[in-house]
């Protein structure tokens, strides 16, 4: 992520203001956060700190973290040493990814003492460190073994700072460094020599200011005077947005919603590739992206266990219609069956108990063709024909049964494909759990021991077409029963992919003819909500809800239709996300 010294560098400008305010309130929400409640005149604010490897950083949070019953022992700690203590500075040396929240606090004896709050936010190396007023580790969040052999922190030990290369600060470095610095490095590609030649600089901002310089890339040796001032210009732009909060904070995502990366500038770099998101401020972004990222894993998380069932049920399904279906194709010789048994019935009088086998003219064919019968030597004439008719009707039982049961089984498949679609599009833990009470009515999933509240229904998502027109989209199959055949009316439009699981899609009419552009919005979203989401050209079936039915006994968002047509759309991320409205 792009959590480098120029980032916090923009954390720190937003936490200035905060300058005099007391620490009231303080809270370990896990191992690896602390949340620092401020409090002053002008109001409050919870600043996040939080050293996990993969999402190491410290910003204003407005998330709202559940807190543990009992506090850890170094947020007791923090509370013992901070609690009511005035902030009274915020200090980062150069662009170095480390804050330092200076406090004013009173001690056992009633002393005024200053401590300090390290935040070193430097991956899978990061802590979080009190320093007394001697310079010296009260403690830390993550002791010594578990961080780096370079120093030691532990209470007591003089607090060392981390093993810093020497690297410019673009902030303050004139041209004429720069240049020689470029010169004097190894040659390489110029976003990897950037990010070992200046402090603070993300991969991310390094080749933002390469692709600045040279879309299609260039080492750091072959710069011409051209590139180079180009490369200059780039640096000291940067270094101005950051000095006058300028900054243009923004999140990335790939085009299907993707978290990629957030980062204080505009990017350039990824052209069509990405889709940027703009953002209030250096802490809104972060807030914004880590609790979308965390929601979505603990969604995933939370969905694991529904993955595996429909995976392993779809599996199962899937092994026995194959078995059928061969057993339905073995079914195909019982018209052979009864032959045989006809043409032993018509010629008892030439056989005998003991014959392996009958050699007869087969009068069902032109010329009477001679064919051979196998026998069992033990059954008489009469029995092997009698053998031949039982063979003969178990065939066509078989063949009945297997057929309504392939039916079923297809049906079943479908259903689970839906499921699996459903819960591949899912955004919210309240979808989880409707879609968890789906299955348990199904069958699938075991309810517990006790009666527990129904999850609370939630609306169909709500689009409006650029003509006006309402556009529901139903959000799982149950929801799809209920919008096709109760909510919408007759002559609206009911849209769904062809042959492929998605959600059922109502284009509300209120009895006017739709325009085409609001069909064709409405396929984009029935495409865009579906298992196809990713495709091309995706075939779209819509027709007037009167024509669509459910067939007794069908799962839920199982129906029939006719009288459709067929339209090709591609789905479209950005159109669908701006026809969306709240309800």
């Amino acid at each position: 992520m792009a959590f480098d010294g120029a980032y916090l560098y923009t954390v720190r400008r937003e936490l200035l203001p905060f300058i005099g305010a007391r620490a009231d309130k303080i809270h370990q929400p896990s191992k690896d956060e602390i949340v620092l409640h401020l409090r002053s005149r002008e109001g409050t604010a919870r600043v996040l700190i939080c050293i996990s490897g993969d999402s190491a950083r410290v910003h204003l949070t407005e998330a709202a973290i559940e807190n543990p019953a009992a506090p850890p022992m170094f947020c007791m700690l923090l509370r013992k040493h901070l609690g009511g203590g005035r902030l009274v500075d915020v200090r980062q040396d150069g662009l170095e990814r480390i804050l330092f929240l200076d406090f004013d606090c009173i001690d056992e004896l009633g002393d005024s003492v200053r401590l300090t709050l390290a935040c070193e936010v430097m991956g899978r190396y990061s802590n979080c460190i009190l320093i007394g007023r001697d310079g010296k580790v009260i403690d830390s969040l993550k002791r010594n073994a578990d961080v780096t052999r370079e120093r030691v922190l532990l209470p007591g030990f003089p607090y060392e700072m981390p093993h810093r290369a020497r690297r410019l600060n673009f902030l303050e470095a004139p041209d004429d460094t720069i240049v020689s610095a470029l010169l004097l490095a190894p040659d390489g590609e110029l976003s990897k020599v950037l990010v070992s030649l200046f402090e603070g600089v993300s991969p991310l901002l390094a080749r933002e200011w390469a692709w600045f310089v040279c879309r299609d890339g260039v080492r750091s040796r072959a710069l011409t005077q051209d590139q180079t001032d180009r490369l200059l210009f780039i640096i000291h732009e940067t270094a101005r947005m950051l000095r006058e909060d300028d900054c243009r904070f923004s999140i990335l995502t790939t085009t299907d919603g993707v978290l990629k990366d957030y980062t204080f500038l505009r990017p350039q770099q990824y052209g069509a590739l990405m889709v940027v998101r703009p953002c209030s401020g250096a802490s809104a972004a972060l807030d914004a992206f880590y609790t979308e990222r965390d929601l979505r894993a603990r969604m995933k998380q939370r969905a694991a266990d529904l993955f595996k069932l429909i995976v392993t049920r779809t599996q199962r399904v899937t092994r026995k219609l194959e078995n059928q279906r061969q057993e339905l194709a073995e079914t195909d010789r019982m018209e052979q069956d009864k032959r045989y048994g006809d043409l032993l019935s018509a010629n008892l009088y030439r056989l005998e108990k003991g014959d392996a086998s009958a050699v007869l003219e087969d009068f069902y064919e032109d010329g009477a063709p001679t064919v051979t019968i196998p026998l069992q030597k033990q059954l008489t004439p009469a029995q092997n024909a009698q053998r031949y008719y039982t063979l003969y009707r178990k065939a066509v039982t078989a063949k009945e049964k297997l057929a309504e049961q392939i039916a079923q089984g297809e049906a079943e498949l479908a259903y689970l494909e839906s499921v699996f679609d459903v819960l591949s599009r899912a955004d919210t833990e309240q979808e989880l759990l409707l879609l968890r009470e789906e299955l348990a009515q199904q069958g699938y999933v075991r309810t517990r021991g006790q009666k527990q509240k129904p999850p609370k229904q939630l609306p169909p998502l709500c689009y409006r077409s650029s003509d006006g027109f309402p556009i529901l989209v139903g959000r799982n199959n149950r929801q799809n029963d209920q919008l096709t055949l109760k909510q919408a009316a007759r002559s609206d439009i009911w849209l769904h992919t062809q042959n492929i699981p998605g959600s059922h899609v109502i284009l509300v009419t209120e009895g006017a003819e739709p325009s085409e552009t609001a069909i064709r919005e409405a396929a984009m979203l029935a495409a865009y909500h579906s298992h196809a989401r990713e495709s091309a050209q995706v075939p779209v079936d819509f027709t007037q809800v009167r024509h669509v039915k459910k067939p007794a006994g069908a799962k839920p968002g199982m129906v029939i239709f006719t009288d459709q047509q067929t339209l090709y759309v591609k789905p479209d991320t950005a159109l669908c996300e701006a026809l969306r409205e709240e309800l």
